[in-house]
């Protein structure tokens, strides 16, 4: 099974663990799916059949739900944001600076929101994307879910709009 850059970058990320419904462990080092099959379609020729599988940087399922491709970018807008911690967390930087930062490099069309206009809209996989991205938006802004600050007024302080609102302006 060959993989582009996108899988074989993505095959080692921790997963979120039941953050969201169909969320699941990718499972070993050349496979996206945890049960597989072959099929013997004749001439001495056998076809893997697979739950889900990446397709020009797109996670892709049987069942056509977008939880695999959601899940996927998740992992993909963690990882561009760890890459970026040391400016996302710099207290030297303004926080509109930031968010700017965020919005185009986290994201952006090539970060957490890339494909997002052919996602099936389904409130579950809207809720995981707002979980995640308040998350990192509270690290950001340094502020502790103790500290009790509504979620508008982080997203106000780095001057970003909800990620809901852009992911419906994304959509076909």
């Amino acid at each position: 099974m060959s993989l582009c850059n996108f899988c074989i970058a993505i095959q080692y990320l921790p997963t979120s663990k039941g953050r969201f419904p169909g969320a699941s462990r990718l499972a070993g080092p050349a496979r996206f799916s945890s049960s597989f099959r072959r099929l013997d379609i004749g001439a001495n020729a056998n076809q893997e059949l697979v739950d889900k599988f990446c397709c020009l940087r797109d996670m892709l399922s049987v069942d056509g739900n977008g939880d695999a491709a959601l899940e996927a970018r998740i992992q993909t807008g963690w990882k561009k944001f760890r890459q970026l911690v040391p400016l996302l967390a710099n207290s030297d930087i303004s926080l509109i600076g930031r968010g700017r930062l965020y919005s185009s490099c986290v994201r952006s069309s090539t970060g957490m929101l890339q494909g997002s206009e052919t996602w099936p809209a389904r409130k579950e996989n809207e809720v995981a994307l707002q979980r995640v991205e308040m998350r990192m938006v509270s690290w950001m802004c340094n502020v502790k879910v103790k500290d009790r600050v509504p979620s508008k007024e982080l997203r106000e302080r780095l001057g970003i709009d909800d990620i809901i609102l852009i992911l419906q302006q994304n959509r076909l």
